[in-house]
């Protein structure tokens, strides 16, 4: 698959009981697909897959596969600090309806260079699907290294087809965009940053603001990526102040929040993530109702 444009990182809403609610779900992927976006996101950070149970996340993967039918690619995040428990599940898992895994450096551990180069060399030769790398140190507690993300990029063509970079270092990210091999793309992690990635030859996104804003923010991001920076940047500049609140109480706090406000899903998340404070609510009102009316979808 290709993960050029706009893939949608998902919530997984929850009912006041806990409990995942399908039929919330169900219209938030049929919202996402109206708005145009080029791809969706199953069971990463945002979609809060670290409180699912094992049972849960097959469940979701299987209800999402099924009910998108093939309507956009999808891509299913994959993710461990123990390498052989993830190529094990890897192995495992049934993966119709999906195009391309997407997995996190290590966590916790903190491994060297070495040891996440290998974990993901292990990951690339067990998973039967294309492996998007997810560079994230804000919540892994370890930066994957340029010269790490090219080694694996130049090893396995085809197979590691790109990275989600998060890490907010602008020459790191750079130099990847430079080195890397033809037909390996970059994608911000970060909505904010898109724009201006892309000026540096950054190919997509996979974004959270995506979730409550799917059309106005593909469409950014399709300019951003075709060079008509003055298009995107007309349609980025009103939303900066959101892509802020969704951050301000943490992911997916924020974006679950914003949801519930346009009434696309509950705001419920399970401990230890706890609901964003009345004056975070307030100002995603506030900023919400300052948007322009044609960027409110």
């Amino acid at each position: 698959m290709d993960i050029k444009g706009t893939g949608v990182a998902l919530v997984t809403p929850f009912k006041e009981d806990y409990s995942v609610d399908y039929e919330s779900l169900a219209r938030l992927l049929d919202y996402q697909i109206a708005g145009g976006v080029e791809y969706i996101v199953v069971l990463g950070t945002t979609g809060e897959a670290a409180t699912l149970t094992e049972e849960e996340r097959h469940e979701v993967a299987r209800f999402v596969a099924a009910h998108v039918a093939g309507r956009v690619p999808l891509v299913l995040g994959m993710s461990s600090n123990a390498t052989d428990a993830l190529c094990r599940s890897l192995r495992a898992t049934d993966f119709e309806g999906y195009g391309a895994i997407l997995s996190v450096v290590p966590f916790y551990n903190r491994p060297s260079q070495e040891g996440i180069y290998r974990h993901f060399k292990a990951v690339a030769e067990a998973s039967p699907l294309p492996v998007i790398l997810y560079n994230v140190p804000s919540r892994t507690g370890t930066n994957m290294e340029a010269a790490t993300t090219l080694r694996l990029a130049e090893e396995f063509p085809g197979k590691v087809i790109g990275i989600k970079e998060a890490s907010g270092r602008i020459g790191q990210i750079r130099e990847i965009i430079e080195r890397k091999p033809r037909g390996f793309r970059v994608i911000s992690g970060d909505d904010a940053l898109c724009l201006p990635l892309a000026a540096m030859g950054a190919e997509g996104v996979i974004s959270v603001i995506g979730n409550a804003l799917p059309g106005s923010f593909s469409e950014m991001t399709r300019q951003a990526v075709s060079h008509n920076f003055d298009k995107a940047a007309a349609i980025d500049r009103p939303m900066q102040p959101l892509y802020r609140d969704i951050f301000l109480d943490g992911n997916p706090s924020g974006i679950k929040s914003l949801l519930n406000i346009m009434g696309l899903t509950g705001a419920t998340l399970r401990l230890p993530l706890v609901p964003v404070s009345d004056n975070t609510r307030s100002l995603m009102k506030r900023h919400l109702a300052e948007l322009p009316d044609n960027l409110r979808r």
